[in-house]
């Protein structure tokens, strides 16, 4: 293969991803050359309403998807998180990258971790994940939403007096923001979103050449737990209207994974847990789903959706 045209978003991190991905498939193929095609998605363009008032699914990879099945680009790099439990007809997941950090992490300079936070301070984020297991462990603090990249909600925090803000672990490495006054949190505390921390490499399911190339950057490991992730959440045809997370990880040979179904408010949580082979992996995070509709993760679902979900 002589040149591959990668199709990325625009913002620092996900060509920081990018050029990540790229320079490994140099080392595995020298003499590549790799381009980069910025595409600027709906979820980008999008930036003054939460992303849970948009509605939809695929707000951050429509377009680059689109790009690739029109031929624009050999292969899309993105977080696995914003990828949809379906991918369109004519694409694949060739890869899943070695997981980074899956945890969140709270930026503060008021408090060490949440439990030590002012009473009432004001914590921002728009995921409503985040949202929900912060209110159930604190209900006094106040949530204010924020959107944009990395950077802008780091100075955002000091310009509107937040006393902390909540991002991804995996994106302040990828940056190299060690400077940050940052705490992870552990995921018996936060849950993190499915896919969090990991790389989803798309292809055309056609293009055999750059298939062959980049499953070669897949991590059987990370593949696994993020497969239980993934069809847990598409059980629950979880969308980013409801806060929905899980998280999935191999320890001696065997996926051990964790979810959480909670209202809006954090009054309600449903949790679940489930133990697979990694050929099982996605057959044991449907069934947790199961067990977690039947629990009372579908009345919450119902409620916040406005219909009983399948």
């Amino acid at each position: 293969m002589p040149s591959l045209i990668i199709a990325t978003r625009g913002s620092r991190l996900a060509l920081a991803q990018a050029r990540w991905v790229a320079g490994q498939l140099k080392r595995l193929a020298p003499g590549l050359a790799v381009a980069f095609a910025v595409i600027k998605t709906t979820g980008d363009k999008i930036l003054d309403v939460p992303l849970a008032q948009v509605g939809g699914k695929g707000l951050f990879v429509k377009e680059i998807e689109d790009a690739l099945l029109a031929g624009r680009a050999h292969l899309a790099v993105h977080s696995m998180k914003d990828v949809p439990s379906e991918l369109p007809p004519g694409l694949v997941l060739a890869a899943v990258s070695r997981r980074e950090d899956p945890r969140d992490v709270l930026i503060s300079r008021a408090a060490g971790d949440i439990a030590g936070l002012p009473q009432g301070a004001m914590v921002g984020t728009s995921s409503l994940r985040r949202q929900a297991q912060l209110k159930a462990l604190r209900p006094d603090l106040t949530m204010k939403a924020l959107r944009g990249n990395v950077d802008t909600r780091l100075k955002k925090m000091d310009e509107l007096g937040l006393a902390a803000v909540v991002l991804a672990a995996a994106g302040l490495s990828r940056l190299g923001l060690t400077d940050a006054p940052a705490t992870p949190i552990p995921v018996e505390t936060m849950l993190p979103a499915v896919g969090q921390g990991a790389l989803g490499l798309e292809t055309r399911a056609g293009d055999a050449a750059t298939r062959e190339l980049v499953e070669r950057l897949n991590h059987p490991d990370t593949a696994a737990a993020v497969a239980a992730e993934r069809a847990f959440l598409a059980r629950l045809e979880g969308g980013c209207q409801v806060p929905i997370a899980g998280h999935a990880r191999l320890e001696n040979g065997i996926v051990k994974f964790a979810g959480l179904v909670a209202d809006l408010e954090g009054r309600r949580v449903v949790r679940g847990q489930g133990l697979a082979l990694p050929a099982g992996a996605a057959d044991m995070g449907r069934a947790v789903a199961e067990e977690m509709l039947a629990g009372g993760a579908r009345e919450i679902l119902a409620q916040v959706y406005g219909e009983e979900p399948r």
